[in-house]
């Protein structure tokens, strides 16, 4: 599961070897905006020293890298992959050629250090209007791709906007990234929600979310991860009727039978599937689907 993803800045040793501590579901080793100009090159050899060490429990541990428009990002692949890093974070992706390349950068590190080819995954940042419109095309550049996350502050500057605590200027780059990331099959994972101390703007935000069928949400403080959870977890009864869908489609393909009822409303395979899924985030036996490990269209 992605519910959350916690942002780590690379240049802050305690953070980042404490962020598996705060029950996460993966850490983001930050390398772009939360590292100064000055830091950079010493932020991508501690962030290095800390992937070797490999001490993030069952978190899932990814590198956010400098953007492909700067000189940095190819040294930052080159540092973090061999050193352990499952993932790359890219941002401000804007074209399918931007995560071609990536992709081609990523295959020839992996070939270099040993790394079966195609392991790391990319997961992309939305930070544009253009990165937006071209979104599906964007998260079927490459197998790779395994999210598609639109921006927050850099998105709303190049809308002409800015953000509010009700969100209506991302309103429609959620509903576009849902639609996307579904059409490519590929996880969709939201920006982060920036005021820090506003728990009840953060539940409202990612009520919302859910609701429009997002995978999860970026995070920058570890307060907000608990809250992001609760949110995102299925209710006892979301539970209790997925367990009886996934039994009743059981029972029916045991004997034969096609789309059956239960409770009062007609089972098929697309509500078969959404059942398994809600079984799989609760954690519960019963279900088969996998969020992380859906084929491809």
């Amino acid at each position: 599961m992605r519910r959350t993803m916690l942002y780590l800045p690379g240049n802050n040793p305690n953070m980042l070897t404490r962020g598996h501590l705060f029950a996460t579901d993966g850490l983001i080793l930050d390398l772009e905006d939360s590292v100064p100009a000055s830091a950079k090159d010493a932020a991508r050899i501690l962030v290095r020293e800390v992937l070797r060490r490999g001490e993030f429990g069952s978190c899932e541990v990814t590198v956010r890298i400098n953007g492909v428009d700067t000189e940095l990002w190819r040294e930052d692949i080159a540092v973090v992959i061999p050193a352990g890093a499952s993932g790359i974070r890219a941002p401000k992706v804007e074209s399918p050629q931007t995560v071609r390349d990536l992709d081609e950068e990523i295959s020839r590190v992996e070939a270099d250090s040993g790394i079966p080819l195609g392991r790391t995954k990319l997961f992309c940042l939305l930070e544009s209007a253009l990165g937006v419109w071209n979104a599906y095309d964007i998260a079927m550049a490459s197998p790779r791709v395994t999210a598609v996350i639109p921006g927050g502050e850099d998105l709303a500057a190049d809308l002409r906007t800015s953000r509010s605590p009700e969100g209506t200027e991302l309103e429609w780059v959620r509903r576009m990234m849902i639609v996307a990331a579904r059409a490519a099959g590929v996880d969709a994972l939201d920006t982060v929600y920036p005021r820090i101390s506003d728990d009840e703007g953060l539940r409202r935000e990612a009520g919302f979310t859910k609701q429009l069928g997002f995978d999860g949400k970026s995070v920058i403080h570890p307060a907000q991860i608990p809250i992001i959870h609760e949110v995102y977890a299925p209710t006892e009864r979301e539970i209790e009727s997925a367990l009886k869908i996934v039994a009743a489609a059981r029972d029916a393909a045991d004997r034969g039978i096609g789309a059956v009822t239960v409770d009062g409303r007609m089972v098929d395979a697309p509500v078969v599937r959404r059942a398994e899924y809600t079984l799989a985030r609760a954690g519960v036996e019963g279900g088969a689907y996998s969020a992380n490990n859906r084929e491809r269209g």
